[in-house]
């Protein structure tokens, strides 16, 4: 059995709706854009716990993460210490992640945080074909538990095992780190783009079109952007 079709109409009919629905959308970006620019207003709560993570150079902490830059974006990646095999729906996510050399641009750098062990986080990373994002074992830490991605039942019977996905958005200001931002559950279907990661973070895509408080950076549209490999380091 065929599936069923949308109505079929003229084109003049066709067009009308069409318009229709385009100022829909429009109205839709425009709502967008207001929720971003109180994104970027939001308040922010510093990290105070040394965390250590599990790296490609080793041990490291939550300000090694950063890469230098000023902003850091982790995608909680649900793939617990038991696990054979990480998260589908995660595996989605990171499926869409694109070249990271834009966000770098940006001042931004965007990493994958999970429990389960290095060794596993590269097995399954080499089984998936990912050449990015980093990815990062918190298993010696408490970093899961405390941004509010690992419950405290994380071995109670379940496929989940008390594990769940989010993303967390952190600004440095010379060696303090701050957490400004948390989304989860269907919030990370934000994401896919390098234009909706740039949106969650405090400097927002730094154009000069945004609505942003004074000072902030920001740069005229189009001017910025390159090649990923036509940036400066």
């Amino acid at each position: 059995m065929s599936s069923p079709l949308p109505p079929i109409v003229s084109e003049e009919k066709w067009r009308s709706a069409l318009e229709e629905q385009i100022a829909r959308e429009k109205a839709h970006t425009r709502e967008r854009d207001r929720l971003n620019a109180a994104r970027r207003r939001l308040p922010m709560t510093e990290v105070r716990t040394d965390y250590v993570f599990d790296g490609p150079q080793g041990e490291a902490t939550l300000l090694d993460l950063f890469e230098g830059r000023r902003q850091l974006i982790v995608y909680h990646f649900m793939f617990g210490p038991d696990w054979e095999a990480g998260c589908d729906g995660c595996s989605w996510v990171v499926d869409a992640m694109t070249h990271p050399a834009h966000l770098n641009a940006r001042d931004t750098t965007l990493v994958l945080v999970s429990r389960a062990p290095r060794e596993k986080l590269i097995r399954y990373q080499a089984r998936m074909g990912w050449q990015h994002p980093t990815w990062y074992s918190s298993l010696n830490s408490r970093f899961n538990q405390d941004m509010g991605v690992t419950s405290c039942h994380c071995d109670a019977p379940g496929t989940d095992r008390g594990e769940r996905h989010g993303i967390s958005v952190f600004l440095r200001d010379g060696e303090r780190v701050y957490r400004t931002y948390f989304s989860g559950k269907r919030g990370v279907e934000y994401l896919g783009s390098l234009w909706t990661y740039l949106d969650l973070t405090p400097y927002g895509r730094q154009e000069a079109w945004e609505d942003s408080p004074p000072g902030w950076p920001q740069t005229p549209p189009y001017v910025w952007n390159r090649r990923h490999d036509e940036y400066e380091t």
